[in-house]
């Protein structure tokens, strides 16, 4: 038997996770944003920003309705603390100055990929999820072997997580045009960096395949 992570889904056995789809970070208005002048905006975000509307998010509205349809479960990670003043977040997040308060708005995923029903929505505040959350666990409760990431950024959090679920047993199946970072050059380095760990496709390509 050849072992290989260039296997398709088996939607029995596969998990969506979308990493920091959320208004702190994808929102002009989100707390990440909303402080900077326009110019330094434009100057520093203006790209990520018409990527992520024009592109990515419709990608990523594509993807999770595919597996919707394919009875593949979705979940979704936010930066969120335990606490209003943050002093359950790491030591990393203090130092960058990345607060989000338990149960505000900057917490929540942006409205065009909502959650529904009683999909899974895990808080956390380190960059990979498996740091600061029980998604191992949860993912092995569910029975779920094979992950598809998709999110933000992708050489930050999106990264991290690859390479945790990697190391603790899972496939990993990374969605390439529905990740974004901030500048086109940074995604595409990350992709090649993190190519040994996953298997990549296209949103075009893994919807092919579900249906």
């Amino acid at each position: 038997m050849t072992l290989t992570r260039n296997l398709p889904l088996d939607p029995a056995q596969s998990a969506l996770l979308f990493i920091d789809v959320q208004n702190f970070a994808a929102r002009r208005d989100g707390g990440e944003f909303k402080d900077l002048p326009d110019a330094e905006f434009k100057g520093k975000y203006g790209w990520f920003f018409s990527e992520l509307q024009s592109r990515v998010i419709p990608n990523m509205q594509a993807l999770q309705t595919a597996c919707r349809q394919a009875d593949i479960e979705v979940m979704y990670t936010t930066i969120e603390s335990l606490t209003l003043d943050g002093r359950d977040r790491s030591l990393d997040y203090k130092i960058t100055g990345f607060h989000v308060p338990k149960g505000s708005w900057d917490g929540k995923v942006i409205d065009q990929i909502a959650p529904e029903g009683d999909e899974i929505v895990l808080p956390k505040t380190s960059s990979s999820v498996f740091v600061s959350t029980h998604i191992d666990y949860i993912l092995r409760n569910l029975g779920v072997r094979q992950l598809v990431i998709s999110g933000l950024i992708t050489d930050q959090c999106v990264e991290s997580a690859i390479r945790d679920a990697c190391d603790l047993g899972y496939l990993v199946t990374q969605v390439t045009d529905a990740c974004l970072t901030y500048t086109q050059d940074r995604h595409d380095h990350s992709l090649r960096t993190i190519k040994g760990y996953c298997r990549q496709v296209s949103t075009r390509e893994l919807i092919a395949e579900l249906g």
